[in-house]
């Protein structure tokens, strides 16, 4: 029996859905922007409609372009940026191999020893993930001390570069003492060498700057992991489609939600 469509008893076309969330997650656009777009086409589409569209299938999508991921590299950039929710500011963590390729990112309150063991234990399950392309997506992070498994996958890790936070060598030694980090892999802590990193974080600025900050936590996430899902796109990170191929992108999303293009 075949797996029933995610669009099912939607009012619009699923092809009108993918236009609105793949134009939302790529370009600085607002809701409001989207809905005079839709309305130029003739096709009355309440922002608060597209808003729905997003929160509903943003996660969809970065969970079905997990499994499509190309392997990266063995030397790994983290850092953390700004994210205003309700007029306070949160701390996206985020992870570039040394070829520019999202790993993985990670929302948090805090800016701790706390925040970055979890983060580096995400990554390092998406790395194995991304290497043995056997593993299911998992939502939500468990323990570190859940992770051991995969120390074997993800011993390719030569290097982690990170900037002068002093919570980052503590998460480091701790992972190490758990067996979750190999002890082989280097921390370096030069700020210059995450210059990639910090300018791969424009676009999180570029794309969060319409809606002016989010109103709940949960909101803020769901949204970004489509940021973060589009970007993995648009950089070529997906298996058969290339950086650049806008046409062969848009094609991609639609096969992944089993839509034709």
């Amino acid at each position: 029996m075949k797996n029933a469509s995610p669009f099912k008893w939607r009012q619009f076309e699923a092809a009108i859905i993918l236009l609105c969330i793949r134009w939302y997650l790529r370009y600085s656009l607002s809701y409001r922007d989207l809905e005079e777009m839709m309305l130029e086409r003739g096709l009355h589409v309440d922002h608060t409609t597209i808003y729905r569209w997003v929160q509903k299938y943003a996660p969809e999508l970065e969970k079905r372009c997990r499994p499509h991921l190309k392997a990266y590299s063995d030397s790994w950039k983290v850092d953390e940026t700004y994210i205003k929710i309700k007029k306070v500011w949160f701390y996206l963590y985020r992870a570039v191999d040394s070829e520019g390729n999202t790993i993985e990112f990670l929302l948090s309150p805090m800016r701790d020893a706390e925040a970055a063991t979890r983060f580096f234990c995400k990554a390092l399950y998406s790395s194995a993930c991304s290497t043995s392309q056997a593993c299911p997506v998992a939502e939500q992070v468990a323990q570190p001390t859940a992770l051991t498994d995969t120390t074997t996958v993800t011993s390719a890790l030569r290097v982690i570069n990170v900037d002068k936070n002093a919570a980052y060598p503590r998460a480091v030694a701790n992972l190490k003492a758990a067996g979750v980090l190999p002890e082989h892999v280097e921390l370096r802590q030069v700020k210059y060498l995450n210059n990639l990193i910090e300018q791969d974080h424009r676009f999180i600025k570029r794309l969060t700057k319409p809606g002016m900050g989010f109103f709940s936590f949960e909101t803020a996430s769901r949204t970004l992991q489509g940021y973060e899902a589009y970007n993995m796109i648009r950089k070529g990170q997906l298996q058969r489609v290339n950086k650049g191929d806008v046409r062969g992108q848009v094609a991609l999303v639609a096969k992944l939600f089993g839509v034709a293009a």
